[in-house]
C-alpha cells in the first residue's frame, strides 16, 4: 500500500542495500532489514539514556512489504515508554522505490518494537536520567 513519510519527522537512518544485501529469492535478507531496525531504534535509546545501551528485547516485528536492492530506506523511531533502567522504542521503515524512473513511490516495509537497557562502564543496568522514580 503507498503512503508517505512522516511528516515533521526526520529518519534516524536511511541506506540504500545493495546486492550483497539480497537473499535467495532476490529481495533484501530479513536479517538485514532486522540488524538496522535495531541500530535505529538504539540510536534514539541511546539519545534518552544519555549514554551506552544494549538491547534486550525485540517485543514485535512485523515484515508488511518486501524491500528491495536501489530502494531508499529511512527508518524512524521514537521511545514509547521509559522505566528505570529500560527504554521502549518504535521503528517504522518506510522505502522510497522508482525515485529515478519517474514511478517514485513510498511504502511502509517494516514496523518493531524493541527495548534496551542503560548500561554503565561494567555493562551493569543504570537508571535512566529523568525515568519515573520507583515507589
Amino acid at each position: 500500500m503507498t503512503t508517505s513519510l512522516p511528516d515533521g519527522e526526520q529518519p534516524v537512518l536511511r541506506i540504500v542495500p545493495m546486492p550483497a544485501d539480497t537473499n535467495a529469492h532476490g529481495t533484501i535478507f530479513g536479517g538485514w532489514v532486522m540488524s538496522q531496525v535495531d541500530i535505529a531504534g538504539s540510536v534514539a535509546a541511546w539519545e534518552r539514556a544519555q549514554g551506552p545501551i544494549v538491547t534486550v528485547a525485540v517485543n514485535s516485528f512485523v515484515f508488511k512489504e518486501a524491500v528491495f536492492v536501489g530502494d531508499l530506506v529511512s527508518f524512524y523511531a521514537r521511545v514509547l515508554k521509559v522505566g528505570r533502567t529500560s527504554i521502549t522504542v518504535d521503528v517504522e521503515v518506510f522505502a522510497q522505490r522508482g525515485r529515478y524512473g519517474g514511478r517514485n513511490t513510498c511504502v511502509k516495509v517494516t514496523e518493531a518494537q524493541l527495548t534496551y537497557v542503560a548500561v554503565d562502564k561494567e555493562r551493569r543496568p543504570r537508571d535512566v536520567p529523568g525515568a519515573p522514580v520507583e515507589a
